[in-house]
C-alpha cells in the first residue's frame, strides 16, 4: 500500500508540474506574439505614414499586409489589431486628402480644357489596336472635330486638341473614342486631366474627391497623380 500511495503522490506532482510548465509557456508565447503583433503594427503604419501620397501604397499591398497581422497575431488578437490600424487608416487618408488638393489627377471623364487656346485627351486601350479615332464633341452632341490616331498599343495614351478660328462652344467640349482590331472592337475609356479642389471622406471610410470642374470621383477611380 505505501508504494502506492507514494507512485501516485509522484505521477500527481508530474502531472501538475507539467500543467504549470505548459500555462507559463502558453503565456509567455502570448506575450511574444503580442509584442510581435504591437511591432509589426508600429513599422507598418510607420510605412504608411512616410509613403507619398502622389504615389500612394497598392491596396493589394496593403491588404497583403494586413492577412500577415492576422498570422503574427493569432486570431484571437486580429479583431483588436484590425480596429487599432483603421483608425491608423483613417487619420493618414485626412493627412492625404489634404495634401492632394491644388494637385492635378487624371480620372475618368471626357472633358477636354481649352480654355488656355488647346486642350489635351486621354484614353485607356484594353489591347493594342490597329485603327483609332477620336472624335471631338460640342455640348450639343455635334462632332466637330475628327483625329486618326492610327495604330495604338495597350494602355493609357493622349493627344492635343486646338479648335479651329471660330469654333467655340460655351457649354465646353467633350471627346470619344473608337478603337477596332481587326472587324472586332478593343475597349476604350475616356480620361481627362482635372485638379483636386477638395477632399471628402465617404460614409465607407473612403476618399472622395471634389474636381475642378465641378464634378467628384473616388479616389480608387484615379489613374494618375501629378504631371
Amino acid at each position: 500500500m505505501a508504494t502506492t500511495t507514494s507512485t501516485a503522490t509522484k505521477a500527481t506532482d508530474a502531472s501538475t508540474a507539467y500543467s504549470q510548465l505548459n500555462s507559463s509557456t502558453a503565456s509567455t508565447t502570448a506575450s511574444k506574439m503580442q509584442e510581435a503583433s504591437d511591432q509589426f503594427l508600429k513599422l507598418l503604419v510607420t510605412q504608411m505614414q512616410s509613403q507619398d501620397p502622389l504615389n500612394p501604397m497598392d491596396n493589394a499591398q496593403v491588404t497583403s499586409q494586413m492577412a500577415q497581422i492576422n498570422t503574427v497575431s493569432g486570431l484571437g488578437t486580429v479583431n483588436e489589431s484590425i480596429k487599432a490600424m483603421s483608425a491608423q487608416l483613417l487619420q493618414m487618408q485626412a493627412m492625404q486628402g489634404a495634401s492632394l488638393v491644388g494637385n492635378s489627377v487624371v480620372v475618368p471623364g471626357n472633358t477636354i480644357d481649352v480654355s488656355s487656346g488647346s486642350g489635351t485627351g486621354h484614353f485607356e486601350l484594353g489591347g493594342a489596336a490597329d485603327a483609332v479615332k477620336v472624335e471631338v464633341l460640342s455640348s450639343a452632341g455635334r462632332v466637330v472635330d475628327t483625329l486618326d490616331m492610327g495604330a495604338e498599343t495597350g494602355g493609357r495614351h493622349s493627344f492635343d486638341w486646338t479648335p479651329a478660328e471660330g469654333v467655340t462652344d460655351a457649354g465646353g467640349f467633350r471627346f470619344r473614342v473608337t478603337a477596332t482590331s481587326g472587324t472586332a472592337s478593343v475597349a476604350a475609356t475616356t480620361l481627362m486631366r482635372d485638379q483636386v479642389s477638395a477632399v471628402s471622406s465617404t460614409a465607407t471610410g473612403g476618399l472622395s474627391l471634389q474636381l475642378k470642374s465641378g464634378g467628384t470621383v473616388a479616389y480608387r477611380d484615379v489613374r494618375a497623380f501629378g504631371g
